[in-house]
């Protein structure tokens, strides 16, 4: 007798319904989880068989599992309570989508193979251009992270240098200058990573100071790219930052614009945090100047309650992209290839997921303005966190929180390691399994970050971290 090819309907409707009860139960009761897993390493491992079952196991013994073992060893980004990195979140309607991608199960690597990925995810990316307040020159193509979007960005700029890298390569040349990308001190590593990966090297990459707010100092910008023109090396991208991982700092994007165009460089903005910011009107002005920019990327799954993971990255010249990784074997040739846009030729994947659907669905069960009031509300919640912050002698700001990152530390009196103070309130935080935060490092100060982002997030839970430091504090601060 043959076995079932797959499970039967009757089966699949019955846990596929309590499967969704499981994930709305799991909603309900995360206040109660432990924000960060209260294991030690290996310890899920040892619970876990160490070859594969023989035989098929029934589902409920699956899901039982589930409950036993993987929600304990789960660091809980969905808890309204974490503060930690970016604070993000999924939403129904995005779970939704993910749900049905999975089952359409589409390779979007051509028109052919998944009309309806490509076709809504141009429709859908401009949907999200226009909330954002972007012009209609940026063309926008899903990538999994900022990471890659910002490697894809620097691929396409090193094309535009016309010095037939992808023809000879870069090894081995006499005849090719040192390329050099220019970042700030507080741009995110992978920028450092994508320059690695390209074959520039860590030579290529030139960071430059930052003011006293933690933005790319335009000054020492321009005086650094001269020193590289007269040293003989080739300046041809800038990467500027909209929404600094430490700080959430913004680089002054209008200073730069000129210093770049001097000299003909590609500027791409790594906005994967705070662009999504931009569809609240009174925060557009933080992408002031990107209708000059060469490119920008904006992370759906950071701030637009958007499953993880979704990136987005626009550009002015989707011609150089695609000539940096267009590659069309025999097997992929179809008769509408001219007609169509194939997202295939626009980066180093060919298999691509149907990631355009739950982004799509966000877009319209929460709506522009659904969007715009749960970003504001968190600015909002960050701006109430400061404003405690400030107000207490024992704490304070070490920088601006212009959205909804706030960057702080205990300074209580008469205390000689700040940093060892700070670093046991955050541990201690952490610890109690009610809150989860990060740090950063900030004119060499040990600095604790709070990241406003989920969509559960309330008042009720940043009194409540608020009350956990305080606590701390006393405790672990005799005065």
């Amino acid at each position: 007798m043959n076995p079932p090819l797959d499970m039967n309907k009757e089966d699949f409707r019955r846990f596929g319904h309590e499967l969704i009860d499981w994930i709305a139960d799991y909603f309900d009761r995360i206040d109660d989880l432990p924000v960060l897993a209260a294991i030690e390493p290996g310890d899920l491992k040892a619970q876990l068989p160490n070859a594969p079952p023989e035989q098929g196991e029934p589902m409920e013994r699956i899901m039982a599992d589930v409950d036993r073992l993987i929600v304990p060893a789960l660091t809980h980004w969905s808890h309204p309570s974490f503060f930690a990195y970016f604070a993000t979140s999924t939403s129904a309607p995005g779970i939704f989508g993910e749900l049905l991608t999975a089952a359409f199960d589409n390779k979007a690597m051509l028109w052919r193979t998944s009309p309806a990925s490509t076709e809504l995810e141009e429709v859908t990316l401009d949907w999200l251009r226009q909330m954002m307040g972007l012009d209609k020159g940026l063309i926008g193509i899903i990538y999994d992270t900022a990471s890659v979007s910002s490697m894809h960005a620097i691929a396409a700029a090193r094309e535009g240098v016309e010095k037939r890298i992808r023809e000879d390569g870069m090894s081995g040349r006499t005849d090719l200058p040192l390329l050099r990308v220019y970042v700030s001190e507080q741009a995110h590593s992978s920028i450092e990573k994508a320059v690695i990966t390209l074959g520039l090297g860590q030579r290529g990459l030139r960071k430059i100071p930052v003011d006293s707010e933690f933005r790319m100092d335009a000054r020492a910008l321009a005086t650094a790219i001269e020193e590289d023109i007269r040293d003989g090396y080739l300046p041809f991208c800038i990467v500027a930052t909209v929404g600094t991982t430490s700080t959430s700092s913004i680089d002054p994007i209008r200073e730069i614009i000129p210093i770049g165009e001097e000299h003909a460089m590609w500027l791409h903005v790594d906005a994967a945090y705070a662009g999504s910011a931009a569809i609240v009107p009174e925060l557009r002005a933080i992408l002031e100047g990107c209708e000059r920019a060469d490119s920008i990327v904006v992370n759906p799954h950071k701030w637009l309650f958007t499953p993880f993971d979704l990136s987005v990255l626009y550009c002015r010249h989707m011609d150089l992209l695609k000539r940096a990784f267009s590659l069309v074997p025999e097997y992929l040739r179809t008769p509408e290839q001219e007609k169509v846009r194939s997202g295939s030729d626009y980066g180093i994947q060919l298999g691509r997921r149907f990631r355009a659907l739950k982004l799509w669905m966000v877009i319209r069960y929460f709506g522009h303005e659904g969007l715009a009031a749960r970003i504001r509300e968190h600015v909002r919640l960050a701006d109430l966190f400061g404003s405690w912050v400030e107000a207490s002698p024992d704490w304070e700001l070490l920088a601006p929180h212009p959205l909804a990152l706030v960057c702080f530390r205990a300074c209580p009196a008469g205390v000689k390691d700040l940093d060892a103070l700070n670093e046991a309130i955050m541990h201690g935080v952490n610890a109690s399994g009610r809150a989860l935060l990060s740090h950063t490092r900030l004119n060499d100060n040990l600095t604790l970050r709070l990241s406003i982002g989920n969509i559960r997030t309330t008042e009720k839970h940043v009194r409540q971290v608020w009350e956990l430091l305080n606590h701390e504090l006393r405790k672990n601060n005799e005065y």
